[in-house]
């Protein structure tokens, strides 16, 4: 979703809650791996400083992660595009729901949607149209359009959370890249960091990144089962 669209376009906020109103219990549900748990269990035994991520989930705070700074924010909370006023997810939810029993049932989707196919992130794809009957419940305080708490293709990382992952690069003797294909340059910058700072640069991975020529040490596989093998073999 672009920032400039969902900000600007009424109907584009519209489809984008319908159809995170149908993928949200997929988000709500999901659980830490075994990566997110090894990475949590590195930062308890001194390894790990903390942790960068692009993610959007919570999973590496669930997981036991103490440091975590999310440049993308957080899909658990809501923010007003008026007034800042802040929602969790969850109640959001439950309005969602309450404002739209009509529109589940046109839908032809079984409340609470348990038949609907939808992406990691909770995306789903609906007919054409279909948005044009969603209701979208407004700011409890002001009135004003809610956003999800996250950063849109088209807006900038707000300054507070690049200066906090500075501030954690700069604790750490190396910096591992776990999952990622760094094309975002919002992650990628702290490749290209390391770089010019001389500080050796890991990066698990399945397929090519953007910092593979950077990289000093480079594993193709799953976060899922490298990152418990390396917790294993150095703790």
């Amino acid at each position: 979703m672009l920032y400039q669209e969902f900000t600007r376009d009424p109907l584009a906020r519209r489809r984008y809650w319908a159809r995170s109103a149908v993928g949200w219990r997929r988000v709500a549900g999901a659980r830490p791996n075994a990566g997110h748990r090894a990475l949590a269990t590195m930062e308890e035994g001194g390894l790990v400083c903390g942790v960068v991520t692009q993610n959007v989930d919570g999973l590496h705070q669930a997981a036991g992660s103490s440091r975590v700074v999310e440049l993308h924010g957080n899909l658990a909370e809501v923010v007003c595009l008026e007034c800042g006023a802040t929602e969790r997810r969850d109640a959001l939810q439950r309005r969602l729901l309450d404002f739209n029993a009509d529109w589940n049932d046109a839908a032809e989707l079984p409340a609470p949607f348990d038949d609907a196919e939808s992406a990691p992130d909770g995306d789903v794809e609906l007919a054409a149209g279909l948005e044009r009957a969603f209701q979208v419940p407004p700011c409890l305080r002001c009135g004003g359009a809610l956003k999800p708490d996250v950063v849109f293709f088209g807006e900038n990382v707000p300054k507070e959370r690049v200066d906090a992952a500075w501030k954690l690069f700069d604790e750490a003797d190396v910096l591992l890249v776990a999952g990622s294909s760094l094309t975002v340059y919002s992650g990628y910058r702290f490749v290209l960091g390391a770089a010019e700072r001389n500080v050796p640069v890991g990066i698990v991975n399945l397929g090519r990144t953007r910092g593979d020529e950077i990289a000093r040490v480079r594993v193709h596989g799953r976060t899922g089962e490298v990152l418990p093998a390396l917790s294993e073999t150095l703790l």
